[in-house]
C-alpha cells in the first residue's frame, strides 16, 4: 500500500512549451490543452523539460502509479528512467521520465511517443504533484509527522487523469492478498492490452479499452484468478467509463459519492482509485486489512486500532488525511525491542499471512 534522477534527454526540448450512465460513444474526458502537435506513425518522440524552483521526489510521487513488480504499465529501468503507458484520451502513449537536481531545485526531462503523446506530456505536471496544495496542511506537533515532513520536502500527491486505469486494478485487489491481485492484472494486460508505442521496455502493454474489457469471457477471468464478482465489478465500472473519467474534473467529494453509486465500489476501492487518478489528499483507505493499524502504532504506539480509531487519530489532519499515511509510510519510527524495519512505523508481524490463492485450473 505504501510505495517505495536521472539523464537528460538527447532531443533538445520542443518549443511552445447523481448516477452514472453510459454515454453513448467514446470516453468522454476532455483532453488537455495540447502543446505540441499530435503524433503520427514514424515520427520521433515529443520531449518537454521543466526546471522547478523547489524539491520534487518524481520517482516516489509517480511510483503509486505502478502495481508491484513487472507492472506491464509501470517500470524503472536501469538507469533509474520511469516508464509508463496509458491509454489517454487522444489514444495509446509511452511515457518515459528522468529527473534530478538543477540549479534552483529540480529538473524533469520526459519524451513521449505515440498519438496521445502530447496528452500525456500535457499530464506529467500534475501526474508529479506539481499543482498538490500543501498549504492546508499542518503535520502539528506529532514528532513523527512532523519529522518525516520535514525529511521529505519533496513528497506530493500526483493525479494521473485516467480514473478507469487507477479504478480496474483497484477493483481486483479488493479483498486478496495483493500478489494475487499483481498476478491478475499482469495476466490480463499481457493478454488483452496493446503493444505500446514507441521504444518501451519488452513486456509493457497499454491499457485495454472499455469495450474490450466488456469482451473479456467468463474464462479468461478465471485463468486469471478473478472471481465473478470483482469479474462483474469491473465490467459495470467499464460500461460507465466515460461519466467515471468526467469524475477527475468534478470535487473529490461528488468523485467519491458518484464511484459508489456502482455496485461493488465501496469506500475503500474508491479512495484507492481517487488517490492514484485524482489527487485527493484527504482520501482515507478505510477497510483495508492493515492500515488502521500501521496508523494506530505510529500515531498513537497502538498494536491494534480498529477503521473508527484510525479514522479518530487523523481526524486533527482532516484534508490531508492521505498525504498522513504516505507520510506514515516514509516514517523512521522504530518498533520498541523489534528488529528495524524499512517501513518501521507498522506495528510488529504477528501470526500467519494470508496464502496466495491459485483456482485457476479448477
Amino acid at each position: 500500500m505504501f510505495p517505495r534522477g536521472g539523464d537528460p534527454p538527447v532531443d533538445p526540448p520542443a518549443k511552445g512549451e447523481g448516477p452514472l450512465s453510459p454515454p453513448p460513444q467514446g470516453n468522454g474526458q476532455k483532453a488537455p490543452t495540447p502543446g505540441l502537435p499530435a503524433y503520427r506513425a514514424g515520427q520521433s518522440a515529443l520531449v518537454r523539460e521543466w526546471e522547478l524552483p523547489f524539491p520534487l521526489d518524481v520517482r516516489r510521487i509517480l511510483s503509486v502509479q505502478g502495481r508491484g513488480r513487472g507492472d506491464p504499465t509501470y517500470r524503472v529501468d536501469a538507469s533509474g528512467a520511469i516508464w509508463r503507458t496509458s491509454l489517454t484520451p487522444l489514444g495509446p502513449a509511452t511515457l518515459r521520465v528522468t529527473s534530478g537536481t538543477g540549479p534552483e531545485g529540480t529538473r524533469i526531462w520526459a519524451r513521449a511517443w505515440g498519438p496521445g503523446a502530447s496528452w500525456i506530456l500535457d499530464a506529467l505536471p500534475g501526474c508529479a504533484g506539481l499543482d498538490d496544495d500543501t498549504s492546508g496542511f499542518d503535520p502539528g506537533d506529532h514528532p513523527l509527522i512532523r519529522d518525516t515532513a520535514r525529511r521529505n520536502p519533496g513528497l506530493r500527491i500526483g493525479h494521473s487523469g485516467r480514473l478507469l486505469e487507477a479504478l480496474v486494478p483497484a477493483i481486483l485487489e479488493q479483498k486478496v492478498v495483493i500478489l494475487e491481485a499483481h498476478r491478475a492484472w499482469k495476466i490480463l494486460l499481457a493478454k488483452y492490452g496493446t503493444p505500446p508505442p514507441g521504444p518501451a521496455p519488452a513486456g509493457m502493454r497499454v491499457f485495454p479499452a472499455p469495450g474490450v474489457w466488456r469482451r473479456i469471457p467468463s474464462w479468461d477471468w478465471h485463468r486469471a484468478g478473478v472471481e465473478g464478482v470483482r469479474a462483474e465489478t469491473i465490467i459495470r465500472a467499464v460500461t460507465v467509463a466515460g461519466s467515471l473519467e468526467r469524475l477527475t474534473g468534478a470535487s473529490h467529494a461528488d468523485a467519491d459519492r458518484k464511484l459508489r453509486t456502482i455496485p461493488g465500489i465501496g469506500v475503500w476501492t474508491s479512495a484507492e482509485a481517487r488517490q492514484r487518478a485524482c489527487g485527493d489528499p484527504d482520501a482515507v483507505s478505510v477497510g483495508d486489512a492493515h492500515l488502521s493499524n500501521i496508523v494506530g502504532f505510529a500515531l498513537a504506539g497502538r498494536d491494534r486500532t480498529d477503521d473508527a480509531g484510525m479514522l479518530e487519530l487523523l481526524r486533527p489532519y482532516a484534508g490531508h488525511r492521505y498525504r498522513v499515511t504516505r507520510l506514515i509510510g516514509l516514517s523512521t519510527a522504530r518498533t520498541p525491542g523489534a528488529i528495524p524495519r524499512r517501513n518501521a512505523g507498522s506495528p510488529p508481524r504477528r501470526g500467519p499471512r494470508m496464502p496466495v490463492r491459485d483456482y485457476r485450473s479448477f
